[in-house]
């Protein structure tokens, strides 16, 4: 069922299906929520909460965002993880769900870290795939000025048109060429929601100190063909204090979960099952 509800003057779309456990599905940008529909068809027996993420997808990106968070940048509206953080919160009182697990890709990921840091009481578990705790090296802050500026002088679409071919792993676009096609279609950010993502994404914080105080089970999923977010980089997930299992997933690329549903799903299922009570 899709249906959306207020979080800070903006209306946000969010799909629920499914009963069991809980687990709210956080998708990576430029997608949405259909980014996880071929994984949650391998996971029975769960309820599957996914939002579309300010800006992305059905929902709005709304009008309260703050203005010179990003020195590089310091016109740019900033969609930060923290608003991202409260968002889900808050679709998690609207659906009256105390607790839950949680599943995050990319940015997904660096949302878990920030709702860690909000309300941990509402966590049963973190699963991070293809998604780190450290913040923004030099080069990757460079391409998001650049990104920016591209967004802004009406390059949306030839970016998108790139992303796919980065940042799908070359084993599933040589297996599943129609891969590219398919994600590319979902990718329908606006300039405006773009220029805050890029721009949020920059300003996130290095959480590399919030892991260990993670308390609840974490699952660390990378791949190994993905060169955004390296297997390297997601080992610093494994001193959870919670306990952390780690898996590298081999000829998976960035957007694992799409590539590789079953393969993902084969980890999610028994980590899941230890949550449920």
């Amino acid at each position: 069922m899709t249906s959306s509800f207020l979080s800070a003057g903006a209306r946000l779309s969010i799909s629920d299906t499914g009963t069991g456990v809980p687990v709210v599905f956080l998708h990576p940008t430029p997608l949405d929520h259909d980014f996880w529909r071929p994984l949650v068809a391998e996971l029975p027996g769960i309820r599957a909460i996914a939002p579309d993420l300010r800006g992305h997808g059905a929902s709005e990106l709304g009008s309260l965002l703050p203005i010179g968070e990003f020195a590089r940048v310091p016109d740019a509206s900033v969609l930060t993880m923290s608003r991202l953080a409260a968002d889900t919160v808050a679709l998690l009182d609207h659906l009256h769900v105390n607790e839950a697990v949680f599943v995050g890709c990319s940015i997904g990921g660096y949302v878990l870290l920030e709702i860690w840091r909000q309300a941990p009481r509402r966590i049963r578990g973190l699963a991070f795939i293809c998604s780190k705790p450290q913040p923004d090296a030099e080069a990757n802050l460079t391409k998001r000025v650049s990104t920016i500026a591209q967004a802004r002088v009406g390059s949306v679409s030839a970016l998108f048109d790139g992303m796919p071919q980065s940042l799908i792993g070359a084993t599933a676009r040589e297996q599943r060429p129609q891969i590219v096609s398919e994600l590319r279609a979902r990718m329908t950010l606006t300039p405006e929601a773009l220029v805050a993502v890029q721009a949020g994404l920059a300003t996130r914080p290095d959480s590399l100190h919030t892991v260990a105080t993670i308390k609840v089970p974490v699952l660390a999923i990378a791949g190994a063909e993905d060169a955004t977010v390296t297997p390297a980089e997601m080992e610093a997930f494994r001193p959870a204090p919670g306990g952390c299992q780690y898996h590298v997933l081999p000829n998976s690329g960035h957007f694992a979960a799409y590539e590789y549903p079953s393969e993902v799903a084969a980890l999610l299922r028994p980590w899941l099952r230890k949550l449920e009570r």
